[in-house]
């Protein structure tokens, strides 16, 4: 018939003897179902392969769909490493007013010191400030210019180990002694990084879930498509017994492979974004005087990721096919 759909001789004499083991007893039957599993994982990656531009654009959308979230998360963890010091800071600065003379300044540093509260003490003169600005600074001309040096003397303490609550109690009764102007605490920092980061983590999450709901309608639909096209095939198995299981098992193959393509270019799309960022922020963490490298997945997130697409790819497979068996299941008399 010339509308009817053929195989290749080999892959066609292998299902076939497969079929018929199934008739056989315990071990033609397990050896049978191994090579129908074979025939389906082979044929399905046929198809895919057969149909070149459908399967990148399937593969394509997916792809961006997972490697979305996964950006953020990378973007996240790389985050966590440049703010590693700013989150593990404990120090508090203490500016103190331009009038105060250098020996009250030791002075105070010397009281401080003797608080059971605070570990360290280092004081910081003007010039030593002045010096540091120029480093870090592109205003070393403007700064000659000035009659006077306007920085003040500054006190950088180290408290002890304690919670959050007792080094900002610390913080307060540091700033409300009489020779200091103003205090700087890290501890407001490092609680609105944290808060920040937990919203990026959450925000993460939520983007995952609608843009993971969003691959597997467009897996479902590319295999419903499929299915339609083999309709007819799939009515015949259907009127001659064929059980859902064996129905189902191509196309569950094929929204494998589909995940699994998905899986690898989006790996590939963070690998390509991560090359091209790399230099400019590499040259932008540096001008803050930090280094940093932006952080990939690793073999086992990469690994965790084709796991999960190939997953996804099964599960839009899976629905897909239910939906029509059980629409065109035959009714029994």
């Amino acid at each position: 018939m010339s509308g009817e759909r053929t195989e290749p001789e080999g892959q066609g004499t292998r299902r076939a003897a497969a079929e018929r083991r199934q008739r056989g007893g315990i071990g033609d039957r397990v050896q049978a179902w191994r090579e129908l599993q074979l025939y389906s994982f082979v044929s399905s990656f046929g198809r895919i392969a057969a149909r070149p531009w459908a399967t990148l654009l399937t593969v394509g959308v997916m792809a961006i769909a997972l490697a979305l979230p996964l950006g953020l998360w990378l973007g996240l963890a790389t985050l966590e490493q440049f703010s590693g010091n700013v989150r593990e800071s404990r120090e508090i600065g203490v500016f103190l007013q331009a009038e105060v003379a250098a020996e009250r300044a030791g002075t105070l540093a010397e009281e401080l010191r003797a608080r059971p509260d605070i570990a360290a003490v280092v004081l910081r003169t003007p010039e030593e400030g002045l010096a540091e600005f120029r480093e870090m600074s592109d205003l070393a001309e403007a700064l000659d210019l000035l009659e006077h040096n306007p920085l003040p003397f500054v006190l950088v303490v180290d408290p002890v180990p304690a919670p959050a609550e007792a080094e900002s109690a610390l913080a307060a009764a540091l700033q409300a002694l009489p020779e200091v102007d103003v205090v700087q605490h890290d501890a407001l920092w490092r609680e609105r990084l944290g808060a920040w980061l937990d919203f990026g983590e959450r925000a993460a999450w939520v983007i995952a879930v609608l843009l993971g709901l969003g691959a597997l309608l467009v897996v479902g639909n590319t295999v419903r498509l499929d299915i339609q096209g083999r309709a007819a095939e799939i009515g015949i198995l259907q009127q001659l017994g064929a059980t859902d299981g064996f129905i189902r098992r191509p196309f569950l193959y094929l929204g494998f492979w589909y995940g699994l393509a998905s899986g690898l270019f989006a790996l590939l799309m963070l690998a390509a974004a991560g090359w091209a960022l790399q230099g400019p922020l590499s040259k932008l963490i540096a001008s803050y005087g930090s280094t940093f490298a932006l952080q990939g997945p690793g073999l086992l997130g990469a690994l965790k990721v084709l796991a999960g697409a190939a997953l996804l790819g099964w599960v839009g497979a899976w629905l897909a096919t239910g939906h029509h068996l059980r629409l065109t299941r035959p009714v029994e008399q």
